[in-house]
């Protein structure tokens, strides 16, 4: 059975930092690219970032490039989402996903093979 656990959000203030992991157990890791995505109270979910599987290149969507950093430990089954000078825009509850060998530079949502349950993060004004 194929799990994906997020964990590390919170509530922060406008300008901190959180970093979010993603654990998954019941896949081989190293074969799936893996992305986040986030969906804001009343909006649909959006790409937040995503990092292929064969050679780490890492894609972000135009709100959050420069601020986070998603990379990946293929030996610990984990994939991060460092966050950076958080915005209340950020607030969301953050997923992560995986995509078996995915090597495209747009990942959408409707590929995903695997989703996790979501963390939320709250970013105070």
């Amino acid at each position: 059975q194929v799990q994906l656990a997020e964990s590390g959000g919170g509530l922060v203030q406008t300008g901190g930092s959180l970093r979010l992991s993603c654990t998954a157990s019941g896949l081989r890791f190293s074969a799936y690219t893996l992305a986040w995505f986030r969906q804001a109270p009343g909006k649909e979910r959006e790409f937040v970032a995503h990092i292929r599987y064969n050679d780490d290149t890492v894609y972000y969507a135009d709100s959050v490039r420069g601020r986070f950093t998603i990379s990946r430990d293929n030996a610990q089954d984990t994939v991060y989402l460092q966050m950076e000078d958080l915005k209340a825009e950020d607030t969301a509850v953050y997923y992560c996903a995986a995509d078996w060998g995915f090597t495209g530079s747009t990942i959408p949502e409707d590929n995903m093979d695997y989703w996790g349950k979501g963390t939320l993060v709250t970013v105070s004004s």
